[in-house]
């Protein structure tokens, strides 16, 4: 993955699950700079984030941000800016979600005002205060057209935000917040890849597949961090313009919205 070479990333939500996967097979594919973005980076959660960021001292940042408070995003911001340097920041994954298990008829206000703070307010707030360090990339790569090594949003969606697969799906489907709020992240990008397509600066949706994870998939789910991760990578490589604003799956195949 020679595109991930010298380039700088922050994933939110790095000290778990796909998140935690994605700084080490960064650190793998030789980024320059990762910035590991955690609510609580002294949790007892984050204590496999925080060994790595030990052995890898000179590559890995742990920022703590708290993707629901907007102070706490623009102050994690400060942080990484006076960090970057004049190369700015060549890839910003919003991975950090909640998904709380309810359906429509028992999803409470709470329920749904919590998780759209976290899977669409949140990554809405984050791109506009990473937004100079992306342009700073962008305009510092001297490449023509549109990549990751240049300056890419990667917004991780899921199946379940599709309106065309929804209807296929079981009733009453146990994951109703999380399906809402996740077709509003895909408006996000939508809206992201319009407004910036002039900075160059590009943004997909990615499905990382039903994962193996604490959050959602647990023993059921076919594929495990390691082959998800490997695949958005792989997706993430490969972006160009052609591919800007659109709805990807980890294996490169388009998803209908």
């Amino acid at each position: 993955m020679a595109a991930f070479k010298g380039c700088s990333a922050l994933v939110t939500g790095a000290n778990r699950g796909l998140g935690l996967e994605m700084v080490k097979q960064l650190l793998e594919a030789q980024c320059s700079k990762v910035f590991a973005a955690c609510r609580d980076p002294d949790g007892p959660n984050s204590e496999a984030l925080r060994e790595l960021a030990k052995k890898h001292p000179v590559v890995v940042t742990i920022v703590q941000l708290d993707v629901a408070d907007p102070s706490s995003i623009k102050v994690s911001a400060k942080k990484v800016g006076s960090l970057l340097g004049k190369n700015g920041l060549n890839l910003l994954v919003n991975n950090a979600a909640m998904l709380p298990q309810k359906t429509m008829l028992n999803a409470t206000v709470e329920d749904m005002q919590n998780t759209f703070n976290t899977n669409v307010i949140g990554p809405l707030f984050i791109i506009r205060e990473y937004l100079p360090y992306l342009k700073t990339a962008a305009k510092a790569s001297g490449k023509p057209g549109m990549s990751c090594d240049k300056a890419a949003v990667i917004n991780i969606s899921t199946d379940s935000a599709s309106m065309t697969i929804m209807p296929e799906v079981i009733d009453p489907f146990p994951f109703f917040p999380y399906s809402i709020s996740k077709a509003g992240l895909n408006m996000l990008t939508v809206y992201t890849a319009r407004d910036f397509k002039a900075d160059e600066i590009l943004c997909i949706s990615l499905h990382p597949g039903w994962v193996k994870t604490d959050m959602g998939g647990g023993d059921m789910a076919p594929i495990d961090t390691r082959e998800s991760v490997e695949g958005m990578l792989r997706v993430i490589c490969s972006l160009t313009e052609k591919q800007n604003g659109g709805f990807l799956d980890y294996t490169g195949k388009t998803m209908p919205w």
